[in-house]
């Protein structure tokens, strides 16, 4: 089934496009052109790419702190001897 009527991009080529890292409508244009003339196809790549095509990743706030306790003093303390 095509997805973008302009360019002749199907739908197995936006997953293809997907599986192989692009994760948004832009890099998906990149990729095939596919949403960047008439733009109408623009929702239907991203149902595809919400639908599981695309890899999600986790946040990279998990409820913990970047750095601490001691992790932190260490840090400060790299920092203070290259200054």
């Amino acid at each position: 089934m095509y997805v973008c009527s302009c360019f002749g991009v199907t739908e197995a080529q936006v997953k293809q496009h997907a599986e192989n890292g692009a994760c948004t409508p832009r890099q998906i244009a990149s990729a095939c052109k596919a949403g960047t003339d008439c733009g109408s196809c623009v929702r239907r790549i991203q149902a595809i790419l919400g639908r599981g095509a695309c890899p999600r990743h986790e946040p990279a706030d998990q409820g913990r702190p970047a750095l601490s306790g001691l992790e932190a003093v260490d840090a400060l303390g790299a920092l203070d001897e290259a200054a």
